[in-house]
């Protein structure tokens, strides 16, 4: 993807902050536009395309948890979050509720365009997806142009990571899928959390799919990690 085709919008209150987030973007060529107050921003995504969303936590007008969350509702935009706050409640709440990426303040400016890159490799490869492919495994079908799963044809909602774990496992079917091949392609290179995360999320999905429709879905093989297969 060329720098100059992506439009990123940047919230941030803190003017400083978000002056040099742009001065930063628009040197790497990005096409870039800065918001203040949540409401506004909100707005704004509503109405306007953008390919990214730096999004601070901490907002005047609406926060940016909840920017993320109604984003969802109609948009499967990438997002990263920025936030002051180095609290693990926090991270898990604004991945679950659909962010691609949680970065804490301060951070390197080269670990942020790493990240960027990677969330928009993510989209780019969505986008550029055939309109009717479809992974299946079963009765269980996932729709990457859509972010669409069901079973049976019933819809199954997940968030952004729980889709991104699953699409993961059935582009790789029938397949072994170590807990560090997991993290590596779902959560990022860089992720440097609790490996246990894998295992929550695994959780997740069995609840939503394999529980739900009491089908075997989601296999566990122990000491080395998950596959999918019917």
């Amino acid at each position: 993807m060329n720098n100059k085709n992506v439009h990123i919008l940047i919230v941030e209150d803190e003017q400083r902050i978000a002056r040099f987030l742009q001065i930063e973007m628009e040197h790497e060529g990005f096409k870039v536009t800065t918001e203040e107050n949540g409401g506004k921003a909100f707005e704004l995504i509503k109405t306007e395309n953008y390919d990214l969303i730096l999004l601070d936590l901490m907002l005047p007008g609406m926060d940016g948890m909840t920017i993320c969350q109604k984003v969802r509702e109609f948009s499967q935009v990438p997002i990263i979050m920025l936030t002051a706050r180095d609290d693990v409640e926090d991270k898990v709440n604004g991945l679950d509720i659909g962010a691609d990426d949680y970065m804490t303040k301060p951070f390197a400016i080269q670990e942020l365009f790493a990240r960027v890159r990677n969330v928009l490799r993510k989209s780019q490869g969505s986008d550029n997806a055939m309109q009717g492919e479809s992974y299946r495994v079963g009765d269980l079908v996932l729709y990457p142009h859509t972010y669409e799963v069901e079973v049976s044809g019933e819809p199954v909602q997940l968030t952004r990571r729980e889709y991104d774990l699953l699409e993961f496992l059935m582009r790789n079917k029938r397949t072994v899928l170590t807990r560090d091949q997991i993290l590596e392609h779902v959560w990022g290179y860089d992720y440097t959390g609790d490996t246990n995360v894998v295992d929550v999320y695994i959780r997740y999905l069995r609840a939503k799919i394999d529980d739900r429709f009491q089908r075997k879905y989601i296999y566990t093989v122990r000491g080395v990690g998950y596959a999918i297969k019917d």
